[in-house]
């Protein structure tokens, strides 16, 4: 049998080959990475949530960056200039979008009033108990309470003190739908926000000031439910709206971050988030079992630009999917308004 010489040139010609091919692949991966990643910053970009899975992603936008970063760098190991340039530039749309958004000027006139407000959803009832040790160490002068059941609700009023939180607005349901909102300032009946899960409202007397309390709590935007979610977070926008510049504290699982477009609608209403405000708008609240700073800012508390901000701090109170947010607001009032 003859042998078969394999010379220096073959082998190097073998070698290119290889190249070529591990080139090929990493540019195909690559621009794969990046179309996906391109496709979900181009509807924040749009201003718009898109469509299933779109929204969903959305609420992790800041972890783009990782693969963006993996997409970048196969390009760059493939050599592919045209992708290296379009890493570069989905990189530099993520670190800009990952600004927070919304105003933080300086509410107007002389400090009337302190409010501690505290949000907590406590899935299905199951953070009840977590809750009321948290309450009684943070002394909130507002509350609300999100997938608050019958029993949740029971056990507010009885381990909770009247005398600490004497006023109370509520919608008595089971499972998700229960909300509750209690404070040691006094409450006014006011309409809630009609939506499929409980989301009362009342007007607080905060030291003889009228502030809108409504507690928020849209449906998520689950696969087939992303028109209710937005439809839903479209009504706390109105109720913002309607404000006409009236003080208003809008607090709950907003099942949205700012990255979500519906829920900068709201923001544009006439609201700020404090915790943005307070500088903690990306520290996440949900879900509770991934190590900060994993996860999602859904919980917001809200206020109209009357507010100040600070102390904001999110809490494990545990046997529940969402950390607590609890958040002082100083309203303030200028001459002509007292």
């Amino acid at each position: 049998m003859d042998s078969v010489t394999v010379t220096p040139d073959a082998e190097d010609e073998a070698e290119r080959d290889d190249r070529r091919r591990v080139g090929k692949t990493a540019a195909w991966a690559a621009g794969l990475i990046l179309a996906g990643v391109s496709t979900v910053i181009g509807f924040r970009v749009a201003d718009s949530d898109g469509f299933t899975p779109v929204p969903q992603i959305l609420a992790f936008l800041p972890w783009l960056l990782v693969p963006a970063g993996a997409g970048l760098l196969m390009a760059v190991l493939a050599r592919w200039r045209v992708g290296m340039l379009w890493g570069v530039a989905v990189l530099g749309l993520l670190a800009w979008y990952m600004e927070p958004y919304g105003h933080t000027d300086e509410a107007k006139g002389d400090a009337v009033a302190e409010l501690r407000v505290m949000t907590s959803n406590v899935e299905f009832g199951q953070g009840t108990e977590g809750l009321i040790r948290a309450v009684r160490e943070e002394k909130p002068d507002l509350l609300f309470v999100e997938e608050c059941d019958h029993a949740c609700s029971s056990a507010l009023r009885k381990e909770l003190p009247h005398a600490d939180y004497p006023y109370r607005e509520a919608v008595e349901a089971s499972g998700a739908e229960g909300s509750v909102i209690l404070a040691d300032v006094p409450l006014k009946s006011a309409d809630g926000i009609d939506a499929t899960l409980g989301m009362p409202g009342a007007v607080a007397d905060v030291k003889g000031h009228p502030v809108r309390v409504q507690l928020a709590h849209p449906m998520p935007p689950v696969p087939r439910g992303v028109g209710l979610w937005r439809s839903e977070l479209g009504e706390i926008r109105e109720y913002a709206a309607e404000g006409d510049g009236r003080s208003t504290i809008i607090a709950g699982d907003f099942n949205a971050t700012q990255d979500h477009a519906a829920f900068r609608g709201v923001l544009d209403a006439g609201v700020r988030d404090a915790a943005r405000i307070a500088g903690s708008s990306r520290a996440p609240s949900w879900p509770a079992a991934v190590p900060s700073p994993l996860g999602a800012q859904i919980d917001h508390v809200l206020a109209t630009p009357d507010f100040a901000a600070r102390d904001a701090r999110f809490l494990e109170i545990g046997n529940t999917d969402h950390r607590a947010l609890v958040v002082t607001l100083t309203l303030h009032k200028e001459e002509t308004e007292r």
